[in-house]
């Protein structure tokens, strides 16, 4: 099956409420459910599904089976997991589309979820290892044996935490330093953030949204996009991971918020695509890339920078060349990063191995329905409905018109991919 015979199919989502609002009674099946429901409900029997979560849960291990199964559809469904941090529903299409074959496998639905608000805690390991012991000793004796070798120090609780385990660093703490070594300044990230709040409200009023978010519960419409954010509330906001050195540039307000949420795309060949409806938004597939840099000596999210050069070169495009740019804000900070370095000959020819001109980054062309900074990032949905919302956007486009979706992954990666409306 060739890129060229591959597609995507706009998808639904739950709308996307901040960690501990509106969501937050939600698990990951219950966020999830509805939204298989509804897609199913189109008419579309997939011929396997693909779904994604990042927060480990003890109650399952293959989240897309049991999402499948509960909300009804066709038990002889094949449902598999994927987890590829902040690109994990988007790993999920590069998945589907490596098995779409044109023999029995024309369509896949593939989505994700996050549900922050019901994040599982759970006990150290060596807590763990002395239970089971405890519940495996036969006798008495045995079990006042292990009693006796209990050790207070093992006692302790695991608490997710939003860091990398390599470098034991959040995000927000890896981004800043980026931000440092970029020179990028808190106005031009509150000006990007602010942009992102004005593009999700408009798009909202205008009613981009209402055939791509379903309702869950009290929620009808994502809770975070800010229609009274202003430059000068923004410019208030504190330091929220360099507190102390006077020189901190990220905020609550550029940056993603922890999320809740779910979404849902269609991946397919030409054959797939029937069994939808004429009117769901389907653009082709054209590229991909999957790219993973050393986070040890680079920027944690910089893998995208390295991505999109080395796509863009293969295809024999430039930066203006692309009509639609969707590029996942974890931070502002982390995307203007990228611009820089897709804008810079020395990045390019010496980091990247790209040594065409790219020429300049068309800003005004990046996110024009909002992005992660207003809309929220539930870290396994996030892939999902950045390509939905792109497929969408760009269909409405004129034949031939390009677009590029970026996402950064925790852990030094990254993917993109590369579409065509026609």
């Amino acid at each position: 099956m060739t890129a060229s015979n591959l597609w995507l199919a706009a998808g639904l989502r739950t709308p996307f409420a901040k960690v501990d609002g509106a969501l937050a009674a939600h698990d990951a099946i219950d966020l999830s459910v509805p939204v298989v429901k509804a897609m199913l409900e189109t008419g579309a029997r997939p011929d396997f599904a693909v779904w994604g979560t990042v927060i480990p849960n003890l109650t399952w291990s293959n989240i897309a089976r049991e999402v499948l199964l509960d909300a009804g559809a066709d038990p002889t469904i094949p449902a598999f997991s994927t987890v590829m941090a902040c690109s994990t529903s988007m790993a999920g299409v590069l998945d589907a589309a490596g098995m779409i074959d044109g023999r029995g496998r024309d369509l896949a639905l593939v989505g994700g979820v996050e549900a922050m608000s019901r994040v599982q805690i759970g006990l150290s390991v060596r807590l763990s290892d002395w239970i089971r012991r405890f519940q495996q000793a036969r006798d008495l004796k045995g079990r006042l044996a292990v009693l006796s070798a209990f050790k207070a120090a093992d006692a302790r609780l695991y608490v997710p935490k939003v860091a990398n385990r390599t470098t034991g660093l959040s995000m927000g703490e890896h981004t800043e330093i980026t931000a440092k070594d970029w020179g990028l300044s808190r106005v031009d990230q509150d000006a990007l953030a602010f942009s992102s709040h004005q593009n999700a409200v408009r798009a909202w009023e205008n009613g981009f949204f209402d055939d791509l978010v379903i309702p869950v519960g009290e929620a009808r419409r994502d809770t975070i996009p800010r229609k009274d954010s202003t430059l000068e509330k923004l410019a208030r906001l504190k330091p929220a991971f360099d507190k102390t050195s006077g020189q901190g540039t990220l905020t609550a307000g550029n940056s993603s918020p922890l999320t809740d949420g779910a979404s849902s795309l269609w991946v397919a060949s030409e054959a797939g695509l029937a069994r939808l409806s004429e009117r769901t938004p389907r653009v082709k597939i054209l590229d991909y890339e999957v790219t993973a840099i050393d986070l040890r000596h680079e920027g944690l999210l910089m893998a995208p920078a390295y991505g999109v050069p080395r796509m863009l070169a293969r295809n024999g495009l430039t930066l203006s060349d692309i009509g639609l740019w969707e590029i996942h804000e974890a931070f502002a900070a982390q995307v203007l990063s990228h611009i820089a370095a897709w804008e810079s000959k020395k990045f390019l020819a010496e980091k990247a191995g790209v040594t065409a001109d790219l020429g300049a980054f068309p800003r005004e062309r990046m996110n024009p329905t909002g992005g992660s900074l207003a809309i929220g990032h539930p870290f396994g949905a996030t892939g999902a409905r950045i390509l939905s919302q792109a497929t969408k956007e760009l269909a409405a486009r004129g034949k031939g018109e390009k677009a590029i979706v970026s996402i950064c992954a925790d852990g030094g990666q990254g993917t993109m991919m590369l579409l065509e409306a026609v």
